[in-house]
This record gives C-alpha cells, structure tokens and sequence, in this order.
C-alpha cells in the first residue's frame, strides 16, 4: 500500500503545482489588466485623468487589503481556503470589469485586487512549502508564469477589441479563475507539505540594525511596485495620445517583455556582479527608459522607452526581497507582512499621482515624472543603504 501512497501524493503534488502556475498565469493578466483598458474606460465613460487613476488606487487598495486578510487566512484556514477565496474573487471581479456602469467597474475592480492580494502570497508560500529543497527554482519558474500572463494580457484584450469580444476574454478569464477556484477546493493540501532543508534554527539569532535600514528598505519596497505600476498602467494612454491607435493596448506588453527578458539575464549577471551595481544600473536604465516615454513622439519610440524601462527594473525587486531574507532572517517572516503592504501601497498611490498631476498639469508628459523620480529616489535610498549591503 505505501507505494500506491507515494505514488499517489507525487501525482497530487504535480496537479497541485501545474495548478499553481497555472493561477500564477492567470494572477498575471489579473494585476496587469487595468494597463491596456484604461483606454477603452476613458473612452466608455469620458474620464479625466484623474477619474482614470482612481482605477488604480481602487485596484491596489483591493490588493493591500489582500495581503493583509491572506496572512490570518493562512495561520488559520491553510494554503486551500486561502487560494479557494483569492481565485474565487478574481473571478467575480473580472466577470463585472467589462460593465456598462463606471461604479460596478470600480466595485469589480476592488474585487479582483483583493482576490489577488490574497492569491499571489499564498501561492508563493505554497510554492515554497510543497517543494522542499527546490523551494528556489520553484518560486523563480512560478514568477516567469506570472509574467507570461502580464505579457499575454494587452494581446488578449487587443484581439478582442478588434473583434469586439472583449466581454468574450474576460468572460474566459474569469472561467478560468473560477476552475481554479474548484480545483483548490478538491485538494488536501495538509498531505503535500515537503519537509525542508537548510531553514534558520528557531534559536539562531539576526544582528540588529540601525532604525534608518528598515525604514529606508520599506520605501524601496513602496517605490518599486509604485514605479512599476505608474510606468505599465499609463504607457498604454501615453502610446494613444502620441497617436498610435488601437495598437496602443498592447504597450504594457513590451513593458513585461522587457521586464522578463532582464530578470533572464540578471540572474547570470548575479554571481559575478555586485547585487548594489547590478541595482543602480538598473534603476538608471529605468530612469532614461521613463525619460524616453515621457518625450516620446511616435510608435517606435514609445516600444524602444517601455522595454528599456522594464528591462532596468528587471533584477531591482528581486535584489531588495533577497536584502530582506539575508539580513532579517526568520525575522523577515513579520517584516515581509509590513513590506509587501507597502508595496500595495505604492502601486495604490503612486499611478494615481500620475493621473492627478497630468490633469493639473494638462500634460500626461508632466504625470510621468513622478516614477521617474521613483527611479532617482530608490537609487539615492540604496546608497543610503551601501555599507549595509557591502557587508
């Protein structure tokens, strides 16, 4: 009977984690989908940019709250209520974006940001948990599937706008979300645990450090996603006021292509670079790229700033959660609650800066500065944070 038993949980395992990464796909077009319909939102409803950016703030304070009801779900109900819930919602969330009436969109809007501000961290920990010593490899092919989705997502909406079948995609989305949803509620998830190697002994203590390094780590966190966020969610509405068209929509995409491609080298980069270099160098790849777009005046221009902006962030968040890991230890555990909040924050407040500061301005041009002064303060906070790293 025992290997009947192994035999079964190994295919458990394996269901379980093409499930994962299957969710991770589909929490990649979830978090990115608000990019390409802003123009089509604007449009519908005749918004003004900073109408437009509400969308945003509705999106990640969904998201924050997300994050924060997924840590008591998890020390409470487990990893399947959890993902049962999180997919549920996207679900529903997605099924009410493409509505006739602004304040369902808004409402549909904060429905999915909650549903993936409770996915993406219970999918990372299950992640890591079910697959004991190649906890890493794991967790970096599961982000690739989310970034597939982040790449999928402007082609998908593309084509449904040019078939007018756009209710079509995200009714297929939603679907998607809700099997998902199903087949966690079908799993027992208790069974699969892997035991893991190489974790902190619970006695073993971090040093403790100056009350600027986690202050200064917590605004990187809440830079990063906010810069993030405020160069993927406008470049579309950039693209179609410089005059590209329908084509507009898929502008987020060159973004996440960008952004993959960079995380692809970067990790080849990583054992001969030092990971402060490799960071400041991004950042400025990001802050010329961000530059780029906001002087852009045609097609191409737009495509060649996107990719380079998304190329330059490409190791950046990576490096700061690897920072978090290496100097906290177990104690990162309670301080990853705090700074991933932060992060929610950031993509909550800073995209939607850009909107309120391009319709004060009557410039979108001008909405674009605040990520690149994103890029210019993260690189002033890691030199802040050099001797830190170099030790």
């Amino acid at each position: 009977m025992l290997p009947v038993s192994t035999s079964s949980k190994a295919r458990q395992l394996k269901l379980v984690h093409a499930a994962l990464f299957a969710g991770f796909i589909v929490s990649g077009m979830t978090a990115t989908i608000l990019g390409p319909s802003l123009p089509t939102f604007i449009a519908r409803w005749a918004l003004d940019d900073t109408q437009a950016g509400l969308f945003f703030t509705t999106q990640f304070t969904g998201s924050l709250l997300g994050v924060l009801l997924s840590s008591a779900i998890l020390s409470t109900r487990g990893y399947r209520d959890a993902l049962v819930l999180g997919f549920f919602l996207i679900a529903a969330g997605v099924t009410g974006l493409n509505s006739s009436s602004h304040d369902v969109a808004l409402l549909a809007t904060a429905l999915y940001g909650l549903g993936f501000g409770i996915a993406i961290p219970a999918t990372n920990l299950c992640i890591a948990e079910i697959s004991g010593a190649r906890r890493a490899a794991a967790l970096n092919l599961v982000n690739m599937a989310w970034g597939l989705g982040a790449i999928a997502c402007p082609v998908l909406l593309l084509a449904g706008l040019r078939a007018n079948r756009l209710t079509a995609v995200l009714l297929s989305i939603a679907g998607s979300a809700l099997l998902l949803s199903i087949f966690f509620a079908a799993m027992k998830f208790e069974s699969l645990s892997a035991k893991s190697s190489g974790t902190t002994t619970a006695g073993q203590k971090t040093p403790a450090h100056p009350i600027h390094i986690p202050v200064a780590l917590a605004l990187l966190f809440y830079l990063y996603i906010g810069t993030e966020n405020g160069i993927s969610g406008w470049a579309a509405e950039q693209a179609h006021r410089v005059g590209t068209g329908n084509t507009s929509t898929v502008m987020p995409m060159f973004f996440w292509a960008g952004l993959l491609s960079g995380r692809g080298i970067s990790a080849l980069i990583l054992a001969k670079a030092k990971e402060s270099w490799l960071v400041i160098t991004g950042l400025v790849l990001s802050a010329v790229g961000t530059t780029s777009l906001l002087l852009a005046a045609t097609r191409s221009q737009v495509i060649l700033a996107v990719v380079l902006a998304g190329f330059g962030l490409a190791s950046v968040y990576p490096i700061f959660i690897s920072w978090l890991s290496k100097w906290y230890g177990e104690r990162a555990r309670r301080l990853g609650g705090v700074m991933f909040s932060l992060a929610a924050l950031g993509g909550a407040t800073m995209p939607w800066m850009v909107g309120f500061i391009s319709q004060h301005a009557n410039s979108l041009r001008v909405g674009l500065l605040v990520p690149l002064a994103g890029c210019v303060a993260m690189i002033v906070l890691v030199a802040v944070l050099r001797r830190r790293i170099a030790a």
